[in-house]
């Protein structure tokens, strides 16, 4: 049985995530208590669930998009675009009902939908590198977000816009159901649809894919629509909870936070298998990461560095080779051609 857990994909980054999570004990006892204030539940692990909601989102897209063999650098921007249109919708519009509400959120989701397609329609259709692809997007959005913004920081006063980032249902905060919705809906289109297939197989071998009757030009143009739609809803959860668009640092340097979190969740870089509720752990741990680092007072110029030798230690873990090297257990099994490299006679 233990064997079969250390072979988990989900094992290890759950063991990293428990143990950063324990590691605050030390410097704050009451770091795993919940109250209740107001009729809001609050506390630290409620305040990292709040915080990393956008982040979480972001990486969920970022999945399909690396299950495909692709990459979206634009996420960060596109956040920053989000936050700059939902933010100039509600302070220019006329009105205080819920109408300047419905019309942020459903301005900002479309153009961020939108802005995904641009990137699916370069990569699928004329074949440009997604790394290529998503960079124009990448400078361009956060130029965009901050000629919306007129390269200010636009401070919001309306009081239904903070519902997003910053309301309560429930006891929780809001943002916490929406991240469970989209996560949800992801699981169910992929997992209980042949679409996840689909999607394997374009990242494994597009051409086998596409030879086997596979649109894989509309697939990879619905996963890029997709991570564009998360990027969106996770810029105004961001907009929101701050009451203002910075479209100079809103979401800036999301798209690496993404594509960790991504591969701390078991994801390969190389496409094909992806693992939603892996990422969704990874982009907790980052987020728990990032908490405890300042909590405990460490320097906030360390923050990377910290990051990274984290999110090392993660992937080493999830290693086969690393465990058999270090610990002797985590047999690596190697394919026919490695043992013919290698001189083992196959048998």
């Amino acid at each position: 049985m233990f064997k079969s857990m250390l072979k988990s994909r989900l094992f290890w980054p759950i063991i990293v995530l428990l143990l950063i999570l324990i590691i605050n004990l030390f410097f704050d006892s009451s770091f795993f208590s919940i109250e209740v204030r107001n009729g809001r539940l609050t506390g630290s692990l409620i305040d990292i669930l709040n915080r990393g909601a956008p982040l979480m989102l972001i990486s969920i897209g970022m999945t399909l998009v690396i299950a495909t063999k692709g990459i979206d650098l634009s996420v960060g921007s596109v956040i920053a675009m989000s936050s700059a249109i939902g933010a100039m919708t509600v302070t220019s519009a006329d009105g205080t009902g819920l109408g300047p509400f419905f019309m942020a959120v459903g301005l900002s989701l479309l153009i961020c939908t939108l802005v995904g397609s641009w990137n699916g329609l370069l990569v699928s259709r004329i074949g440009v590198q997604p790394i290529v692809a998503t960079l124009i997007l990448m400078v361009a959005g956060r130029g965009i977000a901050q000629l919306i913004t007129g390269g200010q920081i636009t401070t919001v006063y309306y009081d239904p816009y903070s519902f997003i980032g910053g309301g309560y249902l429930l006891a929780l905060p809001f943002s916490v159901f929406i991240v469970a919705f989209v996560f949800l809906i992801a699981v169910l289109i992929t997992r209980k649809t042949a679409l996840g297939l689909f999607i394997e197989s374009v990242g494994s071998n597009p051409d086998a894919s596409r030879l086997s009757g596979i649109n894989s030009k509309n697939i990879m143009l619905m996963v890029y629509m997709f991570s564009g739609f998360c990027a969106g809803v996770g810029g105004l959860i961001l907009s929101s909870n701050v009451m203002s668009a910075d479209g100079n640092n809103a979401g800036l340097w999301f798209e690496l936070d993404a594509i960790l979190a991504v591969v701390i969740g078991g994801t390969s870089l190389m496409g094909g298998r992806f693992y939603l509720m892996g990422t969704v752990i990874g982009a907790l741990i980052i987020q728990s990461l990032t908490t405890t680092i300042y909590s405990i007072g460490v320097p906030a110029e360390t923050n990377l560095v910290v990051k990274a030798i984290v999110v090392l230690l993660v992937c080493l873990l999830q290693s086969p080779e690393f465990r058999q090297k270090v610990f002797g257990f985590g047999k690596v099994k190697r394919t026919g051609e490695q043992k013919e490299r290698e001189g083992v006679p196959l048998s």
